[in-house]
């Protein structure tokens, strides 16, 4: 068929969004362009992959069986691209890991570690904006990424998970929730909350500062910010609340915030972030250390 695997992606991250716009979004190309890379496929294909009209998007019968056969091969492909660069690569060199302005959950106990079994590779540590966690990964500026979860993206993989704990509000000392033990989930409709703003995908956004609580009741939206830092700061000055990790909670502990429990939330999770099909020696290994030291920090919580 001789398809080009930018249509393929297209194709892919279109059948789980179904609205050109959010593909857009997760592929960082117009909307426009995402019409275009699927014209040209259904070009070559010969006939309607979607069928689309100005309310909805859906598969139509071919782009389901379509789907079904090319999603476990267009992995099977990034797999042996990857199976190849490894090959062709050892564990010496350098090894760029970029993360959220927080480097806790055990990701430097892991890169000392690392660096102590493989003194021939040098670990960079990249700081990624909280308002683009998977740019840097895809455009090549970091071989992986400590983000937070959940992550939705065809073409990324992620692993190890690790760091699963409950979350925690980060307000201002001088918030009323401040000397609480706890706060439930159903008060976060008390407290606004601050927003990372775009490029993240709409998914991610919404788990770091959910528009309602688990039972309907709307939270208000705080500012949107573009970096861990800001969010704290603007938390400190009493202007919203913050989700965070307890491993970002105990990086970033200050004198004029307090983190307080919150109940009735699923819990945080961190994860390693890759290139689907751009996995070396070098990151298998280190996501092998990150695995066992995460390991070792849950048996001892």
């Amino acid at each position: 068929m001789g398809a080009d695997l930018r249509e393929l992606e297209a194709f892919l991250v279109l059948a789980e969004e179904l609205h050109f716009g959010r593909a857009g979004e997760r592929l960082y190309v117009s909307q426009g362009r995402i019409s275009q890379l699927l014209r040209s496929l259904e070009g070559r294909v010969g006939a309607r992959l979607f069928d689309r009209t100005s309310r909805r998007v859906a598969l139509t019968p071919l782009g389901e069986r379509f789907l079904a056969g090319l999603r476990p091969a267009y992995e099977a492909l990034a797999g042996a691209v990857g199976d190849a660069r490894d090959a062709a690569r050892g564990v010496d060199g350098t090894l760029r890991i970029g993360f959220q302005g927080m480097a806790g959950g055990g990701v430097t106990e892991a890169v000392g570690t690392f660096q102590d079994r493989h003194p021939g590779c040098a670990v960079e540590l990249v700081e990624i904006p909280l308002s683009d966690p998977f740019g840097a990964v895809r455009g090549g500026e970091v071989d992986a990424a400590v983000v937070l979860l959940p992550v939705a993206e065809p073409s990324l993989a992620v692993g190890p998970v690790f760091s699963r704990q409950p979350q925690t509000l980060a307000v201002s000392v001088r918030h009323p929730f401040a000397g609480r033990a706890e706060v439930a989930a159903e008060e976060l409709a008390d407290c606004p909350l601050v927003v990372p703003a775009g490029p993240a995908p709409a998914y991610w956004r919404e788990a770091q500062a959910p528009a309602v609580t688990p039972g309907g009741r709307p939270v208000p939206r705080g500012p949107e910010v573009t970096t861990l830092q800001e969010g704290i700061t603007l938390t400190a000055a009493g202007r919203a609340g913050m989700l965070l990790c307890r491993a970002t909670a105990d990086y970033h502990a200050r004198r004029d915030i307090t983190f307080v429990p919150v109940t009735g939330l699923p819990d945080s999770a961190l994860g390693l972030v890759r290139r689907r099909g751009g996995e070396t020696a070098r990151l298998r290994a280190f996501g092998q250390v990150l695995a066992a030291v995460a390991g070792r920090a849950a048996a001892i919580c």
